[in-house]
């Protein structure tokens, strides 16, 4: 059979039918071919899809399968071969495109599913951070609120302020119908009504503090809901409406029993405020978390601004009581200050007025003395003279004293022989010790400095005080003295455990300690010793006199010289031992640009006579004028007694060698009177010696004295001894040595 490249005929069909599968397959092929335009639209725009080339493959798929649809309106009728060819060409790649298309979707659709998932999961990440930020905004809100709250509540530290302005804020900021606060009674058995918001309900209404409800709120910290019918919050007048929601808050309170001396004040546990809050009646709204911590922290505010109110109170009514008590004090200080000045006026009047007597009697004594006497009239001399070297001791001493306790006597620091010192002590006292035959004996180390610097007058009169106690509570037996550098191991005192010595180069501590075999002591009488007033020698009192001061007077000596005093004894009838230390200072060396020690001229080197010596004697007080010149007389002077200023310089002449003028006088005529012989006088030989006479112990007056130029200073009460040693002195050495 002849072959035929002609196509087969096709089965007759309905062209209705075709018609329509004719239509459809264009549409079809036009949609197909829109899609891929579309794809390519959207991966153009979205720059994050992570698929790409799975879209152009699904797009390729797409195309294909438009051209397998489009290529198909030519086979509805005859069609050549090539059309078949490239119909069945385009199905071929169209089925192996939507075959991988297919395999390619198995492996995509779980990575959309977790991208669906991971979405999911975002959407409830946004979601649960749109709450938290809702909290923190609320959070913010209720801050905001609590510095406004705190703000206002802190703006004024009056208890009923801050109370009234808590309820007014929390009222504004939490829109409450009622706000209240109960406050404990002093029983502390029922709280009572203080403050209410609106002022509808009486202030005063109380309720035992014992309710259940009340001990469920202040058992705890936390805002605590309460029922509306509570009788706390029945403070709304009934009607028709439903109570609004109520909450109740414990309020601690700080209360001045709880200050305490040198402590911080406490809270008490026990002691609480309660706050009732209220919604307004007849709404749905309720109680927040946020509200619920505002009302608790603006609690917490209150407590701390009551506490600072209470602080402040007490603060306010000790600055009160400080005040007065400064008043008081600044009264009895003045008082004080005039009683001291009072004193000290009256002392130095006394001083003056007791010496003027003083030296009239001891000098006449002693010039009765001399004269020629019954052993009787004797005995009653010297009596008169003992008792008058006592009371112008007790003088001293109490003048001392006086100035001791107020302060104002400072120490005359100087250069001076301690040796000398020490030997001239041991010879003042010896001529005692012979009387009751007592053996005296002195012990000098031979590391102790010859030379020193301190104030000699004063430790001259402690070791004479000390010794002279040997002496007089001595019946018999031996009275030992030794002195030597202070080493670290003898600085301290069991005794003084407040005396803390500090060696150097520049200073050294002189310990002196004098034993004796006399009377004793009781160790529990030995505080006693250094009491002003106070003896306590039980033996010796019967024997000895003395004013109880001079031990005492001792103490605060050796304390101004930096030093520390004590006694040892162990018992009655088993002697006592009297030590003290002072701090002395080094010289730079022994020619100091002070005059050094010059001690003084031993008796037996006294001179005595004085026949011839010229001295002026100027004195406004006739009876101390009469007595000078008598001593003088006495010692075979020629005097020659003015009684004003003017004619002491009128009638002194090159040829008087001593003017003694007694400071006195009214006004400053006596240091004038210096200045003006220093004037007339001019050269050194031609002018006499200028001795002052006076009865003020005062430094002042021995600074004057020497500030004018005079030669000397010479205290009242004067003896014969004391006068022919003042001239002996004078001509000896040109000068007086105090």
């Amino acid at each position: 059979m002849e072959a035929c490249n002609c196509i087969e005929p096709q089965w007759p069909a309905d062209e209705l039918l075709m018609k329509y599968q004719y239509i459809s397959d264009f549409f079809i092929a036009l949609a197909y071919f829109s899609i891929p335009l579309e794809l390519i639209y959207f991966v153009k725009k979205s720059a994050v899809f992570p698929y790409r080339w799975v879209l152009v493959q699904f797009g390729a798929f797409i195309v294909l399968c438009g051209a397998t649809h489009l290529i198909n309106l030519w086979t509805f009728t005859m069609h050549s071969r090539t059309v078949a060819v490239v119909m069945t060409t385009a199905k071929i790649m169209t089925a192996v495109v939507s075959c991988a298309t297919a395999l390619m979707l198995v492996h995509i659709i779980p990575d959309l599913l977790s991208v669906k998932t991971r979405e999911l999961f975002l959407k409830n990440k946004a979601a649960a951070l749109d709450r938290e930020m809702g909290l923190i905004r609320t959070q913010e809100e209720t801050g905001r609120h609590v510095r406004m709250l705190t703000h206002e509540i802190r703006s004024t530290l009056d208890r009923h302020t801050i109370l009234k302005t808590t309820l007014v804020e929390l009222g504004r900021t939490l829109s409450l119908e009622e706000c209240a606060l109960w406050m404990p009674t002093r029983t502390g058995l029922e709280l009572q009504l203080s403050y209410t918001l609106h002022h509808q309900n009486p202030v005063g209404f109380t309720v035992p503090i014992n309710l259940p409800m009340i001990n469920q709120v202040f058992s705890t910290n936390r805002a605590v809901k309460i029922s509306p019918s509570s009788p706390v919050a029945r403070l709304r007048p009934s009607g028709k409406y439903m109570p609004g929601e109520v909450v109740a808050v414990r309020v601690p309170l700080l209360h001045l029993s709880n200050f305490q001396i040198n402590a911080w004040p406490e809270l008490s546990t026990k002691r609480y405020a309660l706050m009732v809050l209220m919604l307004p009646s007849d709404s749905a709204r309720q109680w927040h978390v946020h509200e619920l911590e505002l009302v608790e922290v603006v609690a917490d505010q209150v407590a701390v601004a009551l506490s600072h109110a209470a602080i402040l109170e007490e603060s306010m009514r000790a600055r009160d009581l400080l005040m007065q008590q400064n008043v008081a004090l600044d009264l009895a200080r003045r008082e004080a200050e005039t009683a001291v000045r009072a004193r000290n006026d009256f002392l130095a009047v006394m001083n003056h007025e007791m010496r003027t007597p003083m030296h009239a009697i001891i000098a006449l004594s002693s010039l009765l003395q001399e004269t020629e006497l019954t052993p009787e009239q004797r005995l009653m001399v010297e009596t008169i003279l003992k008792s008058s070297n006592l009371l112008a001791a007790l003088i001293n001493d109490v003048l001392d004293l006086s100035k001791l306790e107020d302060g104002s006597l400072q120490l005359d620091m100087g250069p001076f022989n301690l040796h000398a010192l020490l030997t001239e002590a041991l010879n003042l006292i010896k001529p005692i010790a012979c009387v009751k035959k007592l053996s005296i004996t002195l012990s000098l180390s031979s590391d102790l400095p010859e030379y020193a610097i301190g104030d000699e007058k004063r430790l001259m009169q402690v070791l004479l005080n000390v010794v002279g106690n040997a002496v007089k509570f001595s019946k018999e037996g031996s009275i030992s003295i030794s002195a030597f550098v202070a080493k670290s191991e003898y600085l301290r005192d069991p005794q003084a455990p407040d005396f803390f010595p500090v060696p150097s180069d520049n200073h050294f501590y002189l310990r002196v300690q004098v034993k004796d075999t006399g009377l004793g002591i009781n160790p529990q009488d030995i505080p006693k010793l250094f009491t002003k007033f106070a003896q306590n020698q039980p033996l010796a009192t019967k024997n000895s006199s003395g004013s109880g001061l001079g031990l005492a007077i001792c103490k605060r000596f050796v304390n101004l010289m930096e030093g520390q005093i004590w006694i040892e004894s162990e018992g009655l009838g088993k002697g006592t031992t009297a030590i003290f230390i002072v701090k002395l200072g080094f010289p730079g060396h022994s020619n100091d640009s002070r005059l050094p020690f010059v001690p003084r001229v031993p008796g037996n080197h006294i001179l005595t006579n004085f026949s011839g010596l010229k001295v002026v004697v100027m004195d406004d007080n006739s009876v101390g004028l009469m007595v000078t010149k008598g001593l003088l007389m006495h010692l075979g002077c020629d005097v020659l007694a003015v009684g004003s200023a003017d004619e002491c310089v009128r009638v002194v002449t090159p040829e008087h060698k001593v003017v003694f003028l007694d400071t006195s006088m009214p006004g400053s005529d006596t240091y004038k009177v210096a200045v003006r012989l220093h004037e007339k006088f001019s050269k050194r030989l031609d002018r006499p010696f200028i001795v002052a006479l006076t009865g003020n112990t005062d430094r002042m007056v021995k600074e004057n004295c020497s500030r004018v130029g005079m030669d000397g200073v010479v205290l009242k009460p004067i003896s014969v001894d004391k006068m022919r040693s003042v001239l002996s002195e004078l001509i000896e050495h040109g000068f007086l040595v105090e």
